[in-house]
């Protein structure tokens, strides 16, 4: 897909997370924000983070991703809302600070595994907590959710383990719920959707047609009910 519609894709969306406004608001209340230095290791365009620093004007905040146009939309809502939030073009992997508050949210590939994520942020966090959200199978998985997702997911119990392995206490622990999922599956492709929709003629519309295809059926066939995804608020 070219630079437009690349831009365009996740426009719709209010974060790259299955996670309603409620279920937000109850995990930023857990992370107990105060002051000192919370930093967003994976960010997108965070809108979680922007969240941070508005509820708690004592802290200094950072965004790391690598996804310049999605730093561009957070510095763009930053400047908007008058937050003091820093967005930084890095990976998330080599970030060398430290802080006192950390999120790390489906960002586990950057540090090539679950527990390299986990161990990485005991590092960046040697005191203090961390809002931790990842994949983990709600159900068996299927070959075919196995092969869009890798051998390397983790059951919860087994990310629990995981955690309490690192080093971490489990102070909380959610799971994204089914309209959480659906929501999250829908706004993800709605901008394309829609684009679709009003360009039928465009040369591109048949490539978009057909990767939203796939996406559906695979969501709805391969893994609706099967991938969760866990938010655990961890602290050490």
């Amino acid at each position: 897909m070219d630079d437009e519609l690349n831009a365009l894709r996740r426009t719709r969306m209010r974060w790259n997370t299955p996670l309603s406004e409620a279920h937000a608001s109850l995990l930023l209340d857990r992370m107990a924000l105060g002051e000192g230095h919370l930093v967003d290791l994976g960010c997108g365009w965070g809108e979680l983070l922007l969240r941070a620093a508005a509820r708690a004007p004592g802290l200094r905040v950072t965004g790391v991703d690598t996804d310049v146009v999605s730093l561009a939309r957070g510095r763009a809502a930053a400047r908007e809302r008058g937050l003091a939030v820093e967005f930084t073009e890095a990976d998330a992997a080599t970030w060398d600070g430290a802080a006192v508050r950390a999120f790390c949210i489906g960002a586990a590939h950057a540090f090539g595994s679950t527990k390299a994520a986990l161990a990485e942020l005991g590092r960046v966090v040697p005191a203090g907590r961390v809002l931790y959200g990842d994949g983990f199978w709600a159900a068996p998985p299927g070959a075919a959710a196995l092969e869009i997702f890798g051998p390397d997911t983790l059951t919860l119990p087994e990310l629990l383990d995981a955690a309490t392995g690192a080093g971490w206490r489990v102070l909380h622990v959610s799971t994204a719920d089914q309209l959480e999922w659906d929501d999250f599956e829908s706004t993800s492709k709605l901008a394309w959707q829609e684009w679709v929709l009003a360009n039928p003629a465009d040369p591109r519309a048949a490539e978009v047609r057909d990767w939203l295809d796939e996406r559906q059926r695979q969501y709805f066939r391969d893994y609706r009910g099967v991938l969760g995804l866990a938010y655990l608020v961890l602290g050490r």
